[in-house]
């Protein structure tokens, strides 16, 4: 924590101020290791606040003491306990999140606190692009879930189960095998369907054609995401030749992806094999970071303008989307690392038929 905290101190002293005031129950979590979605922290150039409410103030005791001044924070008293630390420790200019906060709380916060407001932008979400190893040992444990799950899937997968009897025991088999919760709402859409890369389940029973599955678990606030198309019966020629082109897409960037590269040009590896013979059809970004969120930075889209780094998770998901007739989506997880990529998914990317 005491790295991420000092991280922080350089980006605001970037912004010319000499505070900052957290208010995301993300940053919370990524600034503490502590679940609040209602905590508060103050950071200076020397110290440290962390502004707890009564249901987190003895696990906060317990766990931050060493870091973190930690103050049991009164709703009613928030801004005078604010000022108190601003005026004590001297501070003209306070960096607030402005990308997370709504217009009527900032208007609040700017008549209250005695200070200059600075907005942060994405600052705290920039460092959170760069995994530490606990990080990513937590998303690896997360993904080695959501492997273990479909692979149960498959075992009672059949074309008399619904979109949602799919999704629901995914999100069972994760939480069985250890997931603290879903990654997002599972989707699982079959046949027609499928060409919905965001579809909702439903309770009519799987169509023939494509089903596509994508899910993931968390792990103490980690996720992971990954994405599995399968067959509801044969699949005729064009099925085929569909599906191993998304294989082929997802192969060449994996393949592709290494430190120092910029975003965009993974995401043309893939968009380029796709759109020769289905131009048009890959309409979605190859993939996004996963962390604490499950979509955060950097982002692996045509105008993306970041440069992978080792330490970035993210996933590579290329698809094809036919509406009104089908769709296939193969997604992985992947850790840039100097000079190489840990894949976490070990899930099968044969075509599976049932």
């Amino acid at each position: 924590m005491q790295n991420r905290i000092k991280g922080l101190r350089n980006k605001i002293a970037e912004l010319g101020a000499e505070a900052v005031y957290i208010t995301s129950s993300v940053s919370h979590r990524y600034l503490t290791g502590i679940d609040n979605q209602d905590g508060i922290l103050v950071i200076t150039e020397n110290n440290a606040y962390a502004l707890e409410d009564f249901r987190y103030i003895e696990v906060a005791r317990a766990r931050l003491s060493h870091i973190y001044t930690v103050v049991e924070l009164k709703r009613s008293a928030l801004y005078d306990t604010l000022n108190g630390i601003l005026r004590d420790e001297g501070i003209s200019h306070l960096a607030f999140e402005d990308t997370n906060m709504s217009v009527s709380e900032f208007n609040i916060l700017s008549s209250k606190a005695e200070a200059k407001l600075l907005g942060l932008g994405n600052s705290v979400k920039q460092l959170r692009e760069v995994k530490t190893p606990e990080e990513v040992s937590k998303i690896a444990e997360a993904q080695a879930i959501t492997d273990l799950a479909f692979s149960k899937l498959l075992e009672v997968l059949n074309p008399n189960m619904t979109e949602n009897d799919v999704a629901a025991e995914l999100e069972y088999l994760m939480r069985k095998n250890g997931a603290e919760d879903k990654s997002f709402e599972t989707i699982a859409i079959s046949g027609a369907r499928s060409s919905m890369p965001h579809g909702t389940p439903t309770n009519n029973k799987l169509s023939r054609g494509f089903l596509t599955m994508d899910f993931g678990a968390t792990v103490d606030g980690y996720h992971s995401d990954m994405t599995r198309t399968v067959c509801i019966g044969r699949a005729d020629t064009e099925m085929k030749r569909l599906y191993d082109t998304v294989l082929k897409a997802q192969t060449e960037a994996l393949a592709f992806i290494k430190s120092g590269l910029p975003c965009s040009d993974a995401d043309r590896v893939a968009r380029d094999i796709i759109n020769k013979d289905y131009d048009g059809c890959f309409g979605h970004s190859l993939g996004h970071g996963v962390g604490l969120e499950i979509h955060e930075g950097p982002n692996l889209s045509p105008m993306s303008q970041s440069i992978l780094t080792p330490g970035n998770v993210v996933t590579v998901e290329p698809g094809i989307y036919i509406a009104g007739k089908y769709g296939c989506r193969i997604e992985d997880m992947i850790l840039v690392q100097e000079g190489s990529v840990l894949n976490f998914t070990k899930s099968t990317k044969e075509l599976i038929e049932i």
